[in-house]
């Protein structure tokens, strides 16, 4: 079954309601999570001189690790095996890293929050769980927060 869970978190609600699901069904398969957190680099050295660019990356970086570290505690807490892995997105979209992750660790299910975003909201956000879940060449699991699950 799924034993290799990964999990997309950005400290957001919608991402903390899909790793407590996939905390849950890691469980009861006796299974894995590999936690992953997407560093977005939206900015562009030219618009802004190099030291302030490093010093933006940097606090994003460290702001990724510590996403990853609650994240991490929260599985190890309820005593699920599970690694971290902060990835750099360089112009790329976040679902393609997602997928791309998911290829070579190689996942047998990958678990995302969802806000559930429907007609301008996402048309003018994207839908990053959306893309992977076109993409995807496993499962995917999207975990709605409580609020989108209560208003549909």
């Amino acid at each position: 079954m799924y034993k290799r869970i990964l999990v997309g978190v950005d400290g957001s609600d919608a991402s903390l309601r899909g790793l407590d699901e996939a905390v849950r069904l890691a469980k009861t398969t006796g299974g894995q999570l590999l936690l992953v957190h997407v560093v977005n680099h939206m900015l562009r050295a030219d618009f802004a001189a190099a030291a302030y660019y490093d010093k933006v990356i940097e606090a994003l970086r460290e702001g990724g690790n510590k996403v990853l570290d609650q994240a991490a505690s929260r599985a190890r807490k309820a005593d699920v095996p599970c690694e971290t892995k902060l990835v750099d997105a360089f112009g790329d979209p976040a679902a393609d890293l997602i997928v791309g992750e998911a290829k070579a660790w190689p996942a047998d299910l990958i678990v995302l929050g969802t806000h559930g975003r429907r007609g301008l909201k996402r048309l003018a956000l994207g839908s990053d769980a959306e893309l992977v879940l076109r993409m995807a060449p496993v499962p995917v699991l999207l975990v709605r927060t409580q609020s989108d699950a209560a208003s549909a």
